[in-house]
């Protein structure tokens, strides 16, 4: 039985308030796996299990599999589509709060996540996993279009913006492929891609995670203000301190926060973290 007539047999309803678009092309499904490399990796976070159809192309290649679904109601949807796969524990849960530690508890090491991200849920459940994971090695994402550009944006750019500093100070990030909106059931009202973000060393030493996304925040605050005047306000420094560190990472006085690249915004927040 294909998974759109688990869904009529169920008589499911789709959930406008979590987002929910299914997938049930099989290419594409494995399409996403092969981006994703999970053969290399073996451990995979699944968010948002859905009727299940990416969990159980997922299950094909890696070791084990953990997927968290909001929806209980697609529990016998899940249960009779993955009844021929034991890789797999589903779990049941809002994982924006699932702590960390409970979630990695369920890998020994290394993992990666992959996901079919609603809008809505898109950055608080990157940042989440940026700022508090320990083991987590990527993620592959299948996010709005318009969210993917951004996120992979160049400095000085309209699409460039805090999320997108954010993650560059940490990871590598590629739009593996776009996905047309009539690939979803129901269809979407615009277009997706598949967003790859890697961690790994950038070279610069960051030596507060927590002061970084400060720094970053504040400049993204008011676009149209200068660095230096959203700085004075957000950190409370005297303009001959901001001066000083503006003339340390090499960039003009009157300079705005979206001409900084990621390298640059956390030499910045080594200054003011060494000033506080």
């Amino acid at each position: 039985m294909i998974n759109s007539e688990l869904i009529k047999k169920y008589n499911f309803k789709f959930n406008k308030n979590f987002g929910q678009n299914f997938i049930f092309d099989n290419n594409l499904l494995s399409a996403i796996v092969s981006d994703a490399d999970v053969e290399k990796y073996k451990n995979v976070l699944e968010i948002g299990t859905g009727a299940g159809t990416l969990t159980k192309q997922i299950a094909k290649k890696a070791n084990k599999v953990v997927s968290y679904e909001i929806d209980k109601n697609l529990e016998p949807i899940i249960r009779e589509n993955l009844s021929d796969v034991n890789n797999v524990t589903v779990v049941f849960k809002d994982i924006l709060k699932e702590d960390i530690k409970t979630i990695e508890s369920y890998f020994d090491g290394d993992y990666i996540i992959i996901a079919n991200l609603p809008y809505y849920i898109t950055t608080p459940i990157i940042f989440k996993f940026i700022e508090e994971a320990t083991n987590l090695k990527q993620l592959v994402i299948m996010v709005q279009k318009e969210v993917a550009e951004r996120i992979v944006a160049k400095e000085g750019t309209k699409d460039y913006g805090a999320i997108t500093a954010q993650i560059s100070a940490v990871a590598n990030c590629q739009i593996t492929r776009i996905v047309n909106r009539n690939m979803f059931m129901p269809a979407p009202n615009v277009d997706s891609a598949i967003l790859k973000i890697v961690f790994c060393d950038k070279g610069v030493q960051i030596l507060s995670k927590e002061l970084l996304s400060k720094v970053i925040a504040c400049a993204f605050n008011m676009r149209r203000k200068t660095l230096s005047n959203n700085l004075k306000k957000g950190f409370n420094l005297s303009q001959e301190a901001i001066d000083e560190m503006l003339n340390k990472i090499q960039v003009p006085l009157n300079v705005r926060g979206e001409c900084l690249n990621y390298k640059q915004f956390i030499e910045l927040s080594n200054l003011i973290y060494k000033t506080k």
